[in-house]
């Protein structure tokens, strides 16, 4: 007896430190960044922090979200599905809808002994899952605005309507978070951009930075591996950040999107207009004028340094602390976006502007810190991803894979296919509800739009060819020239995200 305790006690022992050893995750989130900051070669954004994580770690150039939308491509992130399996295709569903039982990342990490706490955006809105952190889930509550003026502006949409009517309620409620959904009514928000000289902690970011620094002092000092996610909104709209950000950029050199118009031979509900910036105070209907847009673009680019200061601050703390040298970071934007491409702006289509989304993975001790790859990957990949590196093992409902290989040889065969969607309500007169399912693969983008409830109804197809079109500005899927290469992408994109794993070896 003795000695069987004696060997439960060791065991225990040797478990406990295995836990101790185990790397702790920050896991950072940023809303509606594109991959255009210095990492990705934009030298003309000021991205220091999130280029040194990229020079620690590896930068995904082809990573793809599966829904351009916040909460569609945040509950894939979380639970390690798609939106089909979520049935979240829009900003007020919650995943637990369909999925009572699903395990998140973080779920799975609490699990395995890690203490697993958030803050800022991480689910969308007021989305949260409870189930998913060890301790409530936290978002400091800030101004999204700093000019009194801008403030009256941002109130406007109430007026006409009692203090305690219930719609009033909640629409108070929602325009006191930064990140609060839109208002459908044109002009009917704050502007679109403000530049104020004020400190950093003024708006949402400052304080989730600060919060983050605070609660790495109290991880520091405990022994149980932490799951850290720091959700940060900025560069969402309204493109609101200090003036000292600003002043990072003359608007003179800012450039204006190249093409200026819609895809050539696509479906007209392929890519919409304004999405929400028309909800904006100043921004009036049909195409954005130029002079306008060069604010726009000066508003989002130094809505990111913001951003980029407030991370850095937490990698700074991470550093003082000594434990850098065993946290694994990561750090996604949820999508792409566009900044006038196709005459448009903002997410919400399958285009390779709104699908393609920045992912930086940094892990210590790594061989090829500071690579780059280009193999195609997705954002159900990053649960099982961070898994594996924590030696943890991968539930069965993922569908995903896990890019750990990639880590070590970024140049390996890797996925054939990443896979995204958006779905449309086109004009009554064009039929019911579609869905456009769309394939990037290493050379095409292959969209084929059908109708939601029957899927072999299919309402259009586009294809661009990123060989000789990287903008995809002209689809080429009704040139009969390109009948066979169609027939064979549908072949492809038929077997879906299974047929397109990369091979074991």
């Amino acid at each position: 007896m003795k000695l069987l305790l004696s060997s439960l006690t060791l065991l225990v022992a040797a478990s406990l430190a295995c836990g101790a050893d185990r790397p702790n995750i920050l896991f950072i989130a940023v809303d509606d960044l594109r991959p255009e900051f210095g990492a990705y070669g934009a030298s003309h954004i000021k991205s220091p922090n999130l280029d040194k994580i990229a020079k620690s770690g590896l930068t995904f150039n082809r990573a793809y979200c599966q829904q351009a939308v916040c909460s569609p491509s945040r509950s894939s992130i979380m639970t390690g599905t798609r939106p089909d399996t979520t049935q979240v295709w829009d900003l007020v569903t919650p995943f637990r809808k369909a999925l009572p039982n699903v395990i998140t990342i973080g779920q799975h990490f609490k699990s395995q002994g890690y203490h697993v706490q958030g803050m800022g955006k991480i689910y969308h809105g007021s989305l949260n899952d409870e189930p998913t952190w060890s301790v409530p889930w936290h978002t400091p509550k800030a101004v999204p605005y700093a000019l009194a003026e801008n403030v009256a502006l941002n109130q406007r949409q109430y007026e006409g309507e009692p203090d305690d009517h219930p719609a009033q309620k909640k629409k108070k409620k929602a325009v006191q978070k930064a990140d609060g959904s839109p208002s459908s009514r044109p002009n009917s928000r704050g502007p679109a951009f403000e530049a104020a000289d004020v400190p950093d902690d003024t708006f949402q970011d400052g304080k989730v930075a600060a919060l983050a620094v605070e609660t790495l002092r109290q991880l520091g000092q405990q022994k149980q591996p932490f799951f850290l996610a720091v959700g940060f909104i900025k560069p969402h709209l309204p493109f609101v950040s200090p003036k000292k950000y600003w002043d990072l950029y003359e608007p003179g050199k800012i450039q204006l999107a190249p093409n200026k118009f819609r895809p050539k031979n696509a479906p007209d509900y392929s890519i919409l207009p304004g999405g929400e910036l028309r909800n904006y105070h100043g921004i009036p209907e049909g195409s954005i004028p130029d002079d306008l847009a060069r604010q726009l673009k000066h508003g989002y680019y130094a809505s990111i340094s913001y951003m980029d200061a407030q991370v850095g601050k937490v990698l700074d703390e991470l550093d003082r602390l000594g434990l850098r040298q065993n946290t694994i970071i990561v750090l996604w934007g949820d999508h792409g976006w566009k900044l006038g491409e196709h005459d448009a702006w903002c997410k919400h289509s399958t285009c390779e502007n709104d699908t393609n989304a920045p992912l930086l993975l940094s892990v210590p001790g790594m061989r090829n810190a500071g690579a780059h790859t280009n193999a195609l990957v997705e954002f159900v990949d990053i649960y099982p991803t961070l898994s594996e590196l924590a030696g943890l093992p991968l539930p069965a409902h993922l569908e995903g894979v896990s890019a750990k290989p990639l880590l070590d040889d970024p140049n390996r065969p890797w996925k054939t296919a990443a896979f995204s969607q958006y779905p449309r309500k086109p004009s009554k007169s064009q039929g019911g509800d579609l869905m456009g399912y769309s394939m990037r693969t290493d050379r095409y983008r292959f969209t084929v739009w059908v109708n939601r409830d029957d899927h072999q109804k299919v309402d259009a197809i586009e294809l661009y060819d990123h060989l000789s079109d990287p903008q995809e500005n002209t689809s080429i899927a009704s040139d009969p020239a390109n009948k066979e290469l169609v027939e064979r992408l549908m072949v492809q994109f038929r077997q879906g995200w299974q047929g397109a794993k990369p091979k074991q070896p």
